[in-house]
């Protein structure tokens, strides 16, 4: 996937502690076409990758906007955007990829925590503009903290804002009990998704996700050596206990794509023509890892000796 260079055309501070981000091509060209859910790679520096999904309007093909949360504990690319990044500078990007699509349907119930509001925007608006009926429960830990909280305004009757020092922790039971049989969409913290997907699995309601993080006890369990084909030149590589599919493929001057290597953000999706994936990415569905015809390769291992690998 070829990089793009953008331009950061704006920048503005959308709660606290939250950067938005207006990014646009040098030559005024259009950026490539987007769908609610999806987001993108900033190449912040050289070994700084990071995603971040798009909140602007599809439509507007001019330019791309991100919400960036610092993160005290992080890993260094929200304090690049926040501390570093200035107008005028410019930013790698690739992307679009949408793992986190609107699927369609009469209703939807969205829940959103903190900077999980961000994939969820542009899901309302294509929502409303379907003439479907859908509420959104947004909580965050203060009203300050919260970006974009003018959308209970905008979409009156609607929204609900839900500062947890105001009104406390979110009613999941009520929340999803009251869903009936509307697919629920929700991004957040850890702790919240594996809630919402608790919830939905104890009513058999559809659930759709987007984590940041990995899930919780995912990249555990058993690590054996395996091996991994080359389908393109038919090398075979054996990938140790100790290390990743990616890890071994870069030393052997494999080019392949990544990012997170973590498992959420599906930069190294990988398609597999032969062998039994181990999945333990955040990011594919029950479905999609059953099937067994791709894997994320920062983290997903071998239940078979060896693997065929679409590279």
């Amino acid at each position: 996937m070829t990089d793009l260079d953008l331009v950061v055309a704006d920048k503005q501070t959308a709660a606290d502690g939250v950067a938005l981000l207006t990014l646009r091509r040098a030559d005024g060209g259009e950026l490539p076409a987007w769908e609610p859910g999806a987001h993108v790679d900033l190449v912040l520096g050289a070994d700084l990758v990071r995603q971040y999904s798009l909140c602007g309007d599809p439509a507007d093909r001019s330019g791309w906007q991100v919400a960036v949360l610092r993160e005290q504990s992080g890993r260094g690319g929200s304090a690049h955007v926040h501390d570093v990044l200035a107008v005028g500078d410019t930013v790698a990007a690739r992307g679009p990829r949408n793992h986190f699509p609107l699927l369609p349907s009469a209703s939807y119930v969205f829940v959103a925590g903190g900077i999980g509001i961000t994939p969820i925007l542009p899901m309302l608006a294509a929502a409303q503009a379907a003439g479907a009926d859908w509420r959104l429960v947004y909580g965050g830990r203060t009203r300050g903290s919260m970006a974009f909280t003018e959308l209970a305004e905008r979409y009156p009757g609607r929204v609900e804002i839900r500062p947890q020092d105001e009104t406390g922790l979110l009613d999941l039971a009520g929340i999803i009990g009251a869903a009936a049989d509307r697919p629920v969409y929700c991004c957040g913290p850890e702790g919240l998704l594996g809630a919402v997907e608790k919830e939905c699995a104890e009513r058999g309601l559809a659930v759709h996700l987007e984590r940041f993080t990995p899930k919780d006890g995912v990249l555990d369990g058993p690590r054996d050596a395996f091996e991994v084909e080359l389908a393109g030149t038919g090398e075979v590589i054996t990938v140790p206990a100790d290390r990743s599919v990616l890890d071994v493929l870069e030393d052997a001057g494999v080019e392949v794509l990544s990012s997170c290597q973590e498992g959420t953000c599906g930069t190294c999706e990988t398609g597999v023509l032969a062998g039994v994936p181990e999945h333990r990415d955040s990011l594919l569905t029950d479905e999609e890892q059953e099937a067994g015809d791709t894997m994320m390769i920062c983290v997903s291992r071998s239940r078979s000796p060896r693997l065929v690998l679409d590279l």
